[in-house]
């Protein structure tokens, strides 16, 4: 399982013109999920996002984590996380898992971080054609793999 994770100023999800969702400061996190994640990478990394510490403290320094600047999460499914592209210039998409697994992952990974994080968690539709507008505030982006977990 992969997550991009970006702290933002705002961020918003459309579908067919109409705004779905949207959130003020806080992260913006695009999920991918491979066939061969479970419930072990959704906890690791719910817990990882969570405790991340990008948001500046008194001082100016990265020290906070989303939960202590009381901030919001935004969570949307992006399986090109798991694009391929050794082979020509046509990403492929195969380690991607199909969505009789991964939209029920994703349906976990929001609830287990709703459950943690305490409040709501905004979303956008799995499989949807999205259009997500973000004002990446930093900019601060970060890739977390739940097989890399360094």
């Amino acid at each position: 399982m992969r997550i991009l994770v970006q702290r933002v100023s705002r961020a918003s999800v459309t579908i067919d013109g109409r705004e779905h969702s949207h959130i003020g400061r806080g992260l913006l996190v695009l999920v991918g999920i491979e066939a061969a994640d479970g419930d072990e990478d959704i906890a690791w990394l719910a817990g990882k996002l969570l405790r991340l510490r990008i948001f500046d403290d008194a001082q100016g320094v990265m020290n906070l984590d989303v939960t202590q600047v009381g901030s919001e999460i935004m969570v949307v499914s992006q399986f090109t996380l798991f694009a391929s592209t050794r082979k020509g210039n046509r990403p492929s998409y195969i380690r991607s898992a199909p969505e009789a697994v991964s939209h029920p992952m994703y349906d976990r990974f929001v609830e287990h971080l709703r459950r943690e994080f305490g409040g709501e968690v905004a979303t956008g539709v799995f499989g949807a054609d999205m259009k997500v507008e973000l004002v990446n505030d930093g900019p601060v982006t970060i890739w977390i793999d739940s097989r890399n977990r360094e």
